[in-house]
């Protein structure tokens, strides 16, 4: 219940930050976004690779995640066989008018789902029984190792620097 007034306190709060409809393009991305309940996500929060994989928590009235977006989005063109995915807790509704647009504004490029599953007390500690419900939440993990990072990354080198203590 706490994790649930958390997170809808957020969204009060910080749903105020986001650009209005007017100041965003028009979307002609026809780029997908998948919609998931957690049963459907949570498969992409492990791997049996050795392969670095990434998996953050995000939405756009969030100001802290907005800003960490362009790091992760230049450490995936920077390291193209690193898998990262941008999971949106945005609302399904706004995916074609606001979530789109905005991607396309930000030239945000890399994978991004949808998580609609309004259990989060349930979710959340599955993930990460310490996870307090914040964003953003980034998860950097192999098949060995996982690391949960509840808090922006500064610049692409803490990005790095976190990523390194995995290999």
């Amino acid at each position: 219940m706490y994790k649930n007034i958390l997170i809808l306190i957020a969204v009060l709060f910080l749903g105020f930050t986001t650009e209005s409809n007017s100041q965003i393009t028009k979307n002609t991305n026809t780029t997908k976004i998948p919609v998931l309940n957690f049963d459907a996500l949570e498969p992409l929060l492990y791997t049996d690779s050795e392969e670095i994989h990434i998996v953050n928590f995000w939405a756009m009235w969030c100001a802290p995640c907005v800003k960490e977006l362009p790091i992760l989005q230049e450490y995936q063109k920077q390291h193209p066989k690193v898998k990262i995915t941008l999971v949106s807790l945005d609302f399904t509704e706004d995916i074609e008018t606001k979530l789109k647009p905005f991607l396309k504004k930000k030239r945000i490029t890399t994978q991004v789902v949808l998580l609609d599953d309004p259990d989060s007390n349930t979710w959340i500690d599955k993930i990460n029984p310490n996870w307090s419900g914040s964003i953003p939440f980034t998860i950097i993990f192999n098949a060995k190792k996982r690391s949960f990072h509840e808090r922006m990354f500064e610049n692409i080198e803490d990005l790095e620097n976190e990523i390194n203590k995995i290999n």
